[in-house]
Parts: C-alpha cells; structure tokens; sequence
C-alpha cells in the first residue's frame, strides 16, 4: 500500500485539488474553515486508475510558513508527493521550501500539479511556469518529474494527474515488511464508545487486532482494539498503509503526536544519535557545534544539541558526520530520514539520514575512530547488509551467513544479536546447526507450502496428505538455490508445525484440523463393504471383489487401509484391522500352549482357507512375532 502526501506554498490549492481528487475535504478543523487555510494536516484516499489500481493514503499538509512543522509531521512517510503550483504565481519561497523538505527527506517520485490553470489565458505564461518548475525540480532527485496542468475548478486535467499518480506509484517497489512494525502518531483523538485512536503511516511490518503493543517514548502498554484504513475495518494493517488504531489501556493525554506505536521490547528510545547530514546550499551561515536546532524524524519534533564531528563547522552546500544530543527520546531506526530547522528565526537548514539511532556514548569529536566507523555505517548497516545477506541466500547458517558479509566478527555477531531482538528473521534448529530464514523467505515457505496443500487436500480428499517426499520437493522450489536437505526439511517442518501452519506424520503432512471424509455415497459403499467383511471375517473379499463393492474406487480402498479400517496382506488379501488382531492372538495363544503351529492348524482354527493363514503367518513373521521353522511357526 502507498501514501502521497502534497506539498506547496500556502494558497496554491493543496486541499482544494485534494477535495477535487478525493472527494474528502481535509480541512477538519472550524478554525481552517474559518480562515480558508490549513493548520494542520488533513487526510483522504483516493482509488487511482490502471492495471494495478489501489487505495491510495493522503496526507494534505499546510503550506504557510507558520505551519511548516505540522508539515513536517506529514511527509515523513510518504511514498510519492504531489508538488502543487499555482500556475498564476509559479515559483514561490515555500514551494522552494517543501521542495528542499522532500529533497532532504528523499521521497522517492513526485507529480508536480500546476493548479489554478482556469486562471491563466495565456498558453505561453503556462509554458514558461512549466519551464521554471523543470529548472527548479532539476537540481534534486525529483528532476524529470512530470508536470500536469489541472483545474480543481473546472476538473481540466484531474483524470491525467489520477492516471501519472498511479503510473508513478506502480514503478515503486512494495513497502518492506521487517516484522518490526512501528506507527508514527500524527494525530490521537477519542471517539465515544471506542475510547483513545491514533492515525499514522505504518512502517516495517504488520499489526493485528487483538496484539498488545506499546507507546514509546514511555513504554506504556496498550492493544489493539480495532483497525481501520480509509474508514474500513481490517484485521492486520499493511506496511506503507495510513491506518488508525484504536486502542485500549492508554488514554488520549498519555499520547503525543511523534509518539511511536510499536510492539513491546522491540525498539529503545534513544537520547542520542548518529547522523549523516547536508547543509542546504542556500542556507544563511554555517553550521557550529553545539548549535541548537529542531530535530524532526516521522511524526516528532525534538529540540537538539548539535555535535559537530570532525570538522569545527559545517559550510552551506556540504555534508558531515553529527551526533544530536535530545531534549527527550526520540524512536528510530537506522536510515531513517530526519530534517533539522533553525528555532528562531524559523529555517530548515538541511537532512539526512540517520547512521546509528543508539550510540555507545558521546563520541570524541575528532576520533578516527569514530569516524570510520559512522563511515562504514553509513555505507551499510550491519544489521541491513545481514539480511540483505540472508534474503539472497534465503537459508543460511549462522557461521555462513556471517562469512558471507565480510564483515568482522564483533560487528556482525552484534548485528546478527539485534535482527534477533527485532524478531527479523526465523531460527530453526537442525541438529548442531541452526538454519536462519529471512521472514521473506519464511513466508515464501509457509504460504506457498501451506497453499499446495491446500490443493492436494481438495483433489485427493481421502488421502491422509502430501506425501513427505512430495513436500520436500515443493519447499525446495519455494527456496531456490537452497540444497534443502532431509534434516533440513524435518527441522523446517517442526517449526511449521510449533506455528499452527501444518501437522506432519512419519508419511505425510497436512493442514492443522484436516481429516480425509468420505462422501454420503461413499460411505454407503464402506458400509456394505465392511458388513460383508463382518459376515465372514476370516475369509473376507479379496481385493478385486472389495473394489467391486467399492464401485471400483481405489482412492477409496485406499482410505480404509490408510486410516486402519482394513490391512493389505499378500496374495490380494484384505482383512479388517480387528480381525487380524483376533487371529494374532489366536495363534499367540496356540503357540503359548504347543510351542509350534502349521499353517493347516491356523487354518483349521479360524475355518478359513490356506491362502488367508498364510498370508496371517507371512505378516506375523514379518512383524517378528513368529518364527518359521520347517513347515511350523515359534514364537520369536
């Protein structure tokens, strides 16, 4: 699922366009109203056109000066951003602004929405803004965005920007799914008869209902009551998606908007961080150590202290290493984007990423160190060059996973430590070795072998299940590449089955709660069967006779030996499991008493024919409780 968010200068038509795509006016607030502006941020969604058509999130941000916090709560999460322009005014300083935001925050694509064109009269004016809005784009990553002349006013141009909007979020890939999964809160409110709800962006994996999360910064503890995203109730919320939670056990006042919903014990606020930043070209002077500056990341705004490391200040236009010391704690993780703007007088001054969200300690400023360490950080994290690693390999072991980065012992043995603490990957147990799974690979595994199982179940109803060897060969196609071997495949399904995800026996595997059942007619047919079996249970129907009886169904016969009804003897014959234990202990107690018995006396004993005493012995001799010696039988 994706997210776009708008972005402007103040009164170009942000939540107009927004109102005119979505139908959703995002201005909530009385005093927006009141005022014709936006304060704060507003949200809608949008169903965009096309071979991959989806529900789209919106964020709709203010565009005055005076709000650009509020702005920068917003677009922290977004996947695209629509760049509005009003083609009467063209260029002006906030548009310069949110674009440098955008920049700084790497956003991946962008529309640039040329508004208000039912304005303008001249096509040459509309050229030469074009031109301008291309000359600007050009010194970001956002160059070449496509620029679509609308009217919000007369609809011109609305049903293009819908089909470029869907054509540039199809190019982008899925939201990645870490099984860490955090929600930067953007807005908290209460609803009567639901109690505290929070809205933000969802990020690196899934929430449930019903699961007990945790507020952080503070640690407090809630669950989840319910889910939505655009007004619908689901059950698990999606990466990337816009969703609000409702939640229990915290209250409204307990809650702040940068606040992080995560779940318990997987991420730590920090009061320091590590930081790559760049300095806007345009900016007014140098940054200096011990700088203070507003620090932003997702939905929060932290007052910071600037630590400038290895150099003494940092020249407009250029990059270096900072550690920002907190106001408060901040929750992030390593690549996280963040934005730092000047108090006062308000400016943003530059971004970047962040490099290590939880330092040691306060670093030496001008350790080398330190510094080669922030640099190859910033090249890879360990922890992201581990499982980058694994999703290659799909399944590892530990020691060969960690051979394979080529990173040192201590760094990669740390950072192999934490994907364990953020539960991102799957640890099986093959004897000495413990294999590791990429959660990627692990659902690749589950889903796809659950899935065949499914299918053999629904066209071989009466079979037990898959049968081992079947499913060995389907998890080894779901993990190409991978020489699965038998002790791997055993320890793979033991983990399955500790999920709930499948139940396995020496033979075959099948779904939790499956059972193969006969149809009403088929069970007829069992039931005519066995009686003639009970009518003579010592010289029953042979096998061809039993199919005949069975209307030639041998998935059928099958069952009633697979689920121990009947056994299969040699010489085609059948016995119920009963009356073979009859006849065992027939021969058991004759032996006990004469030491030996011929196959005319089991004959003579149970008045049955040659063919079936034998075929009893050969079994009773095969199973190690008789001996033959001569033409008789022992006991072993």
């Amino acid at each position: 699922m994706h997210v776009i968010g708008t972005a402007g200068h103040v009164d170009h038509g942000k939540s107009t366009l927004v109102h005119a795509l979505t139908g959703i006016d995002p201005d909530r607030l009385k005093e927006e109203k009141a005022r014709g502006m936006t304060i704060d941020l507003g949200f809608a969604w949008i169903d965009l056109p096309g071979d991959a058509a989806q529900s789209v999130g919106v964020v709709d941000v203010p565009g005055h000066i005076d709000f650009i916090k509020n702005m920068l709560a917003g677009v922290g999460g977004i996947d695209a951003a629509i760049l509005v322009i009003a083609a009467d005014e063209g260029v002006m300083p906030q548009t310069r602004e949110h674009l440098a935001i955008l920049d700084l925050l790497a956003v991946p694509t962008a529309v640039v929405a040329l508004t208000k064109i039912d304005l303008i009269d001249d096509p040459d004016w509309l050229e030469l803004v074009e031109l301008d809005v291309a000359d600007l784009l050009a010194h970001t990553h956002l160059a070449g965005a496509p620029i679509v002349p609308v009217s919000a006013v007369s609809g011109a141009g609305l049903d293009e920007l819908k089909r470029m909007l869907s054509r540039t979020l199809a190019d982008l890939p899925p939201r990645r799914n870490r099984g860490r999964p955090r929600l930067p809160v953007d807005r908290i409110f209460s609803l009567s008869g639901f109690g505290t709800v929070v809205t933000g962006t969802l990020l690196d994996g899934e929430f449930s209902v019903g699961e007990a999360v945790e507020i952080l910064p503070s640690r407090r503890s809630a669950r989840i009551r319910s889910l939505q995203t655009h007004r619908r109730q689901v059950e698990i919320g999606q990466p990337g998606s816009r969703l609000a939670i409702n939640l229990t056990g915290v209250a409204t006042d307990e809650i702040r908007r940068g606040d992080v919903v995560a779940r318990p014990n997987q991420l730590t606020p920090t009061m320091l961080v590590d930081v790559r930043f760049r300095l806007l070209a345009d900016a007014s002077k140098p940054l200096k150590h011990n700088q203070t500056v507003d620090f932003f990341t997702g939905a929060a705004e932290i007052p910071a202290i600037v630590r400038l490391l290895g150099a003494e200040t940092l020249a407009p236009g250029d990059e270096g290493w900072l550690q920002l010391r907190l106001s408060r704690p901040a929750v992030v993780v390593a690549g996280d984007r963040f934005i730092l703007r000047q108090p006062s007088p308000s400016a943003t001054l530059g971004g970047g990423v962040i490099v290590s969200p939880t330092p040691q300690r306060r670093w030496r400023r001008f350790d080398p160190a330190v510094l080669a360490r922030l640099t190859t950080l910033a090249n890879g994290q360990p922890d992201e060059i581990l499982l980058h690693t694994l999703e290659r390999q799909r399944l590892s072991t530990a020691k060969a996973l960690l051979a394979a980065t080529e990173l040192d012992a201590a760094t990669s043995a740390a950072a192999l430590a934490e994907l364990r603490s953020q539960q991102a990957l799957i640890e099986v147990a093959a004897g000495e070795d413990t294999l590791l799974l990429s959660l990627n690979a692990w659902r690749a595994l589950a889903d796809g072998l659950t899935a065949h199982i499914a299918a053999f179940h629904t066209q071989f109803p009466l079979r037990q299940g898959l049968p081992r060897s079947e499913a060995r060969s389907r998890a080894q196609a779901l993990l190409p590449g991978v020489n699965l071997t038998v002790r791997q495949f055993n320890a793979l399904l033991d983990v399955l089955e500790q999920h709930d995800l499948l139940r396995a026996d020496d033979v075959s595997v099948r779904l939790p709660g499956f059972a193969p059942t006969p149809t009403p007619a088929q069970q007829q047919r069992i039931h005519r069967l066995l009686a003639a079996f009970a009518s003579t249970p010592y010289t029953p129907p042979i096998q061809q006779d039993a199919l005949q009886m069975l209307g030639g169904d041998t998935e059928l016969l099958d069952y009633l030996i697979a689920s121990g009804i009947l056994m299969r003897l040699s010489g085609d014959v059948l016995l119920r499991t009963e009356d073979f234990a009859t006849m065992v202990d027939g021969v058991v107690a004759h032996l006990s008493a004469h030491g030996s018995v011929t196959l005319a006396e089991v004959r003579d004993l149970f008045q049955t024919s040659r063919k079936y005493a034998q075929a009893v012995l050969e079994e009773m001799d095969a199973r190690r409780i008789t001996r033959r010696e001569g033409d008789s039988r022992v006991l072993r």
